[in-house]
């Protein structure tokens, strides 16, 4: 498995910039080829660095709701279907769980009514403590810095460094931290297709 290096990162922070520039364009910050940029990109993709490129939207200019912060706590038990529903819910912009199992997140809601927006999307059964704040500006600016490429083994948890393997199975690439992680999940995968 091969770490990220500093035309890696480079390739990342031109394309967080500007998703649509030209592969040419990115090859000649980088001195590569466009097809050369074009294989990294790639293989930026299969190891799920980059999992799409999408727009980003300046909501500002559009006109759907006040926006707002909310930091929501639900019962301990409810924290993923809390979090599953928000993250399902088109006005919910960012959404980020903290270590204490706090969702916290941006909304625009629709007539400055949070309340019906989370009645209607949270079960307020589940709600221990709501906080909501409203926003005069927002920005969101996602960095690559010095990062450096380090998934979760799939069959340990453990993160995975340069020495790790990588397997594809059925179309989906899983990242190990040795080869003896990699044969054991192999084999269960294998059990679990054979029976399916």
């Amino acid at each position: 498995m091969s770490d990220l290096d500093d035309i890696d990162r480079t390739i990342l922070r031109l394309l967080v910039e500007d998703g649509r520039r030209p592969y040419s364009d990115i090859a000649e910050t980088v001195n590569l080829s466009p097809p050369a940029v074009s294989d990294r990109v790639q293989r930026l993709r299969d190891l799920g660095i980059i999992r799409r490129i999408t727009a980003d939207l300046d909501r500002s200019r559009l006109r759907d709701g006040v926006a707002v912060l909310v930091e929501l706590e639900v019962a301990q038990n409810a924290v993923e279907a809390a979090r599953a529903s928000l993250a399902g819910a088109d006005p919910v912009e960012h959404l980020f769980t903290t270590a204490e199992g706090r969702l916290v997140f941006t909304v625009r809601v629709p007539d400055g009514d949070a309340r019906a927006f989370l009645e209607d999307t949270v079960s307020f059964d589940v709600v221990e403590d709501l906080d909501v704040r409203l926003l005069t500006s927002q920005s969101w600016s996602p960095g690559i810095g010095a990062a450096e490429f380090a998934p979760s083994c799939a069959e340990c948890d453990n993160t995975v460094t340069s020495e790790g393997v990588s397997a594809t199975l059925d179309g989906e690439t899983y990242h190990f931290c040795c080869s003896s992680c990699a044969d054991r999940f192999e084999t269960r995968y294998e059990t679990l297709r054979e029976g399916a």
